[in-house]
């Protein structure tokens, strides 16, 4: 079990139950999994991108990432349908709380002029989604071995029913949520 899974358990269920008035300690709202999702600028161009674009998000998820394929063909995009644009990562149990673990002890610290993450990006479920412009703000990146920027979404899923629910959860859990701006 991880660190951050076992504080969940034994310090911060019964912290969030009483901050936000839950009589069942089941109810109380826990992250489900978390999913990575990468576009790959130039797949279609050339197959080699994807290959490098899944070896960067195997390196920062520890596990092989699915390959997406296009859904319908878009002409001005010279798009087809099935062509591979995309790769994905699904993160739970120990990899998800190590992961987050990381992002919040060692990827945010390291960016610059960093003030917090937005508030306003919860769907309306408790759900929390962010992004990256370039991969190569994670440690086991190597920025000398980068030769394409590429970018990065990273989606976490909670059992929070609302958006104060879902803060609530994250800022337990340690996000560092921007002060001062409104919610």
């Amino acid at each position: 079990m991880s660190r951050l899974e076992e504080k969940y358990k034994k310090e911060l269920v019964k912290k969030l139950q009483t901050d936000l008035g839950i009589k069942n300690v089941m109810s109380v709202p826990r992250m489900t999994k978390i999913v990575l999702n990468m576009g790959v600028k130039d797949a279609i161009a050339d197959k080699k991108n994807m290959e490098k674009a899944a070896e960067t998000l195997a390196l920062i998820t520890g596990q092989k990432p699915k390959v997406m394929k296009a859904k319908k063909s878009i002409s001005t995009f010279k798009l087809r349908e099935g062509d591979e644009i995309g790769l994905v990562a699904t993160l739970r149990g120990e990899r998800m709380y190590d992961f987050y673990d990381k992002l919040v002890s060692i990827v945010f610290p390291r960016l610059r002029d960093f003030h917090g993450v937005r508030r306003n990006s919860f769907d309306g479920h408790g759900n929390y989604t962010l992004g990256f412009v370039e991969s190569a703000v994670f440690p086991e990146i190597d920025p000398g071995k980068v030769d394409k920027i590429q970018g990065l979404e990273i989606s976490i899923v909670t059992t929070a029913k609302s958006n104060k629910e879902g803060e609530a959860l994250l800022e337990a859990l340690g996000m560092p949520f921007a002060k001062g701006e409104n919610r």
